[in-house]
């Protein structure tokens, strides 16, 4: 048999409070609004790399 740990309590990614089942993975909606507004002010980004395709059909079109 395994032994279960202990469910760790989750924390607002954007004050650090303990998460609350309504808003999670944030603790209000104050903290889940101020979240969206980062994803809308483009203040996060995904960073996407280039294929090898992509690459070579811009060196045939110079």
């Amino acid at each position: 048999m395994s032994a279960e740990r202990p469910a760790r309590p989750t924390r607002c990614p954007i004050c650090g409070r303990p998460a609350v089942a309504e808003h999670r993975p944030f603790c209000s909606a104050r903290c889940r609004r101020v979240d969206l507004g980062r994803w809308f002010s483009e203040a996060y980004r995904v960073p996407a790399a280039e294929s090898e395709e992509e690459d070579a059909e811009e060196t045939k079109k110079e």
